[in-house]
């Protein structure tokens, strides 16, 4: 199997970083942030979103999409990760054809992905993924500055034909991150000096680097693998590695960067409380856990019982 990305691949990818890095730069990030208490979702970039066909990526041509796969939505998905782009953008691209608007942008979807009552984003949305009609809620304090949050009596879980998909894009999210800290870190490592020498030629930063790295291509080459193969078991592999990879990737970007790392000069702060908001959504760790171990189970005894018929047949065949 060639996971080597196609040109078409590439150039998608390209075109989305370009399209974010011009309408939602650093700057934009930063000022999203300063606007405490305002609107997060940017109605006029998600109409734009909608026009480039993010959310309508997965929808038939037939029926006005891209006509494209998971493998693409992963690449797709991966870039506004990077980008810390905020935004319920997996609720939103999975209720396209299904929800009127999603697909163009006009109307935002949330769902009720963090498995109880809290919902993201539910005071600047139009629809909930699975609900009828907007259910009222409660805001309460966010981890993250960018994912306000919401309580609400009026729980829907999403329909579960959509839970995979859901946790394979959110994974994808969480690689972006877990890439883009991995070059603040190196970045950083490489301008700041200590004792007349870049700190990055220092043993423990270049292993902390090192391990950025490693945990960020590992989860790279499982979210991929799950987006060709759309095997579930292996997207709640890739969504357990790809929460690593953002959350202890944060962490250690973080520490790389020592105290600058928790002012607000520095992003590396806002992917680490994103990861975690992240790492809760559509397959927590104790979900994923549970669905691998529920298939290696099956698996074992499915070879236990081919082991008990080969015996079986070998005793049977010396007894004749």
């Amino acid at each position: 199997m060639d996971f080597r990305l196609t040109e078409d691949q590439r150039d998608l990818r390209a075109g989305v970083r370009e399209l974010l890095a011009g309408r939602y730069g650093r700057e934009a990030l930063r000022e999203s942030v300063a606007a405490e208490g305002g609107p997060v979702v940017d109605r006029g970039l998600w109409r734009e979103l909608g026009e480039a066909g993010f959310f309508s990526l997965r929808l038939p041509e037939s029926g006005g999409g891209v006509g494209l796969g998971l493998p693409e939505a992963v690449l797709v998905f991966e870039e506004a990760g990077r980008a810390l782009l905020p935004g319920p953008l997996v609720a939103t691209h999975l209720a396209a054809g299904v929800v009127p608007g999603a697909a163009s942008g006009s109307t935002v979807v949330t769902a009720f992905d963090l498995g109880g009552p809290l919902v993201a984003y539910l005071g600047e949305a139009d629809a909930v993924l699975g609900a009828q009609g907007l259910p009222a809620g409660e805001p309460v304090r966010p981890v993250d500055p960018l994912t306000p949050l919401w309580r609400s009596s009026g729980a829907v879980p999403p329909p579960a034909e959509y839970r995979e998909a859901g946790a394979l894009l959110t994974a994808a999210l969480q690689l972006g991150s877990a890439l883009r800290t991995v070059e603040l870190a190196v970045r950083y490592a490489g301008e700041r000096e200590q004792f007349g020498q870049p700190i990055g030629g220092f043993q423990a930063v270049k292993h902390l680097c090192a391990r950025m790295l490693v945990r960020a291509e590992v989860a790279r080459t499982a979210v991929y693998a799950a987006a060709v193969t759309g095997d579930a078991a292996e997207i709640a592999a890739a969504k357990l590695l790809a929460d690593e990879a953002a959350v202890r990737g944060a962490r250690d970007c973080l520490q790389v960067h020592g105290g600058m790392g928790f002012t607000w000069e520095a992003d590396v702060h806002l992917h680490l409380k994103r990861a975690w908001v992240r790492s809760e959504q559509w397959h927590s760790a104790r979900e994923a856990e549970e669905l691998l171990a529920a298939r290696l189970g099956t698996e074992a005894e499915g070879e236990a019982a081919s082991g008990a018929v080969s015996v079986a047949g070998a005793e049977g065949a010396a007894m004749r």
